[in-house]
């Protein structure tokens, strides 16, 4: 992958190439973390050690895949493993009139042989022009048959990562490996595809052209699921900004596993949603309250309550808001206004034809999408200490960035 994934053909700097630059500075500094033994010259096992710091804030946060993968490692391919099927996949589109090499000796996929290039995201070929911002030079755009046509393979004895194929020791396209491994794993065609915004246009689009081009079929995902972008204090996320923050950054600040998910998942994923440190604050408070019920429910369970109880009743409406296009914070409402419908400060009667046990089991189902009772409602504070000070820095910054309007 290059630094401008917003060009087809992945312009900029190899993110290779800078991670090794960045961890051979902090192998220098001594910054890199206690009992990592890594030669940045080795772009593989660059990619292993952010995949793996990928798995383990995943784990913490609770994202079921990646506690799976360690007995199913199928559920997360890695790209550099299937390079020869790339290779197979731009043969097939090249004898099928989909792909060319050009007068520079790069394959590019050729637009014009795709009618249906640009559906997804509204574009149409006539509009569509790649490499505007001086991206491509117009050396590159010369050989093409259409501005739009974007990189299947590039020949460079000289990249990082390189692989032998058909047109010289080089590597592929960024678009290719979603097709190829979505098509040795799952099929022809899939039923859901997710990512970002960012992603429908060029990397989306130049997919479905590059897989039905190659199957002949009509489709390659029949849904399409597409987030908004995650902003921090109401601006995108940037490091010189002081509004960069990683998963550990937020846990050495003080701030539990749960209230993290918690904060990211509840706002629908049609519009952006805002990090702060006071949504935090407010996603803490939450979780204890609900995990202080849950222990209630649990020492309460075989105490009889007329029925339905508050969470038993609560049920369908929580399922109605999630079959709703993914509304979580609909369902979060559901399960709030139930909670304040149970006895916690007050003395409970044992009388009536249900128990509390069903609650229980009725506040498991939604956690089961939720996915926050089984996580960690308190910091680490055996890697972290509680930063209340910066938190509340934090706050009070933002709420004077409002009073002044910036």
């Amino acid at each position: 992958h290059m630094t401008e994934d917003d060009d087809a053909d992945g312009g900029g700097e190899n993110k290779m190439e800078l991670a090794s630059k960045r961890l051979l500075e902090d192998k220098k500094s001594g910054a890199l973390p206690d009992g990592v033994d890594l030669d940045p010259g080795d772009p593989m096992g660059i990619a292993d050690f952010y995949a793996n710091a990928f798995l383990a804030d995943a784990r913490m946060l609770g994202l079921k895949v990646a506690s799976e993968v360690v007995d199913q490692p199928e559920l997360m391919p890695r790209p550099s493993q299937l390079v020869p099927e790339m290779i197979e996949l731009i043969e097939t589109l090249i004898a099928k009139g989909h792909a060319y090499v050009a007068s520079d000796g790069v394959v590019y996929f050729d637009v014009q042989s795709f009618p249906e290039y640009g559906a997804l995201s509204g574009n149409t070929i006539e509009s569509i022009r790649s490499g505007e911002g001086g991206r491509v030079d117009m050396k590159t755009q010369a050989v093409k048959r259409h501005p739009a046509d974007f990189m299947l393979w590039k020949p460079d004895d000289k990249h990082l990562m390189r692989w032998p194929s058909p047109w010289g020791e080089g590597y592929p396209g960024w678009h290719l490996e979603c097709s190829v491994m979505a098509r040795d794993l799952l099929g022809d065609v899939i039923d859901l595809h997710s990512g970002g915004e960012d992603n429908i246009f060029p990397h989306h689009e130049c997919e479905i052209a590059q897989s039905c081009g190659a199957t002949g079929g009509e489709a390659f995902a029949r849904y399409w699921f597409h987030t908004r972008h995650l902003m921090v204090d109401g601006k995108k996320m940037s490091k010189s900004s002081g509004t960069f923050f990683t998963i550990r950054d937020l846990l050495q600040k003080g701030a539990s596993p749960a209230a993290i998910r918690l904060e990211l998942i509840r706002t629908h994923y049609r519009i952006n949603s805002n990090f702060t440190f006071q949504g935090l604050k407010d996603a803490q408070r939450q979780v204890e309250r609900w995990k202080r019920l849950e222990e209630w429910l649990e020492t309460h369970a075989g105490v009889h309550r007329p029925s339905p109880g508050p969470l038993v009743e609560a049920l369908p409406g929580f399922k109605e808001a999630v079959g709703h296009d993914l509304n979580i914070a609909g369902a979060i409402g559901v399960l709030s206004e139930a909670v304040g419908r149970i006895p916690m400060d007050s003395s409970v009667q044992d009388e009536g034809d249900g128990t509390w046990s069903e609650d229980l089991e009725a506040l498991r189902a939604m956690d089961h999408v939720l996915g926050v009772l089984e996580l960690s409602i308190e910091a680490d504070t055996a890697q972290s200490d509680l930063d209340v000070p910066w938190i509340e820095g934090r706050i009070e910054a933002r709420k004077q960035a409002r009073t002044d309007k910036d």
